[in-house]
């Protein structure tokens, strides 16, 4: 039996190790810059997660002031002051595993 190509996933909708199938997996990664720092955190939200709804958080949450809050798909916690925010790019892509040298 060949798998299917492309990035594969035990991750069922159940959570790890729910479900055994081979599955492509799609991110929705989160990168923001922040001020005067020459790192940048990047977050993995849930393979479920609407990027517009995304959007929407960032925005409101830098209209309010405060923090910024986001949640991964391990359940970890990340924030950022909003007012430390120097950009943010939102990914929804399929995962891509690069094997060896090259671009």
């Amino acid at each position: 039996m060949t798998p299917p190509p492309g990035p594969v996933s035990v991750i069922g909708p159940g959570g790890p190790y729910h479900d055994r199938r081979l599955r492509q997996e799609e991110h929705v990664d989160v990168r923001i810059g922040v001020k005067n720092s020459p790192r940048e955190i990047e977050v993995s939200l849930a393979q479920d997660t609407d990027t517009d709804a995304v959007r929407e958080h960032i925005d409101a949450s830098v209209a309010d002031g405060g923090m910024l809050w986001f949640t991964d798909r391990r359940g970890r916690q990340y924030g950022v002051p909003v007012d430390k925010i120097a950009w943010v790019e939102i990914d929804a892509s399929p995962v891509s595993r690069r094997i060896g040298f090259g671009g």
